[in-house]
């Protein structure tokens, strides 16, 4: 079962108990942007780290928090995806075709 987190220590410690690290798509990277970012995993079966360029953690909660966003994870495994905050209220309160 999915769950939903914002607190940057549970995202930290789950990431890296599970082999992620920060990062930012390498096309979106560039100059003072820290572009679009995700947590890669470059030991799992068809990663696609290739493009994506390793960050501090400090510049993932950045964006992180500019952006607004919560991550959607697997506590048991690797599947995580960043939502909008806003679509994660919307979600609890019914909208289940919410996304974002």
């Amino acid at each position: 079962m999915a769950e939903i987190t914002t607190d940057h220590d549970a995202i930290r410690k789950w990431a890296e108990s599970k082999g992620g690290r920060p990062a930012a798509v390498a096309r979106t990277h560039q100059g003072g942007d820290v572009g679009i970012i995700r947590i890669m995993f470059p030991d799992a079966p068809n990663s696609e780290h290739d493009a994506l360029t390793e960050i501090t953690w400090d510049e993932f909660f950045e964006e992180f928090e500019e952006r607004e966003l919560a991550l959607l994870y697997e506590p048991d495994g690797r599947f995580s995806k960043l939502v909008g905050r806003d679509t994660v209220e919307k979600r609890e309160h019914g909208e289940h075709k919410a996304a974002r």
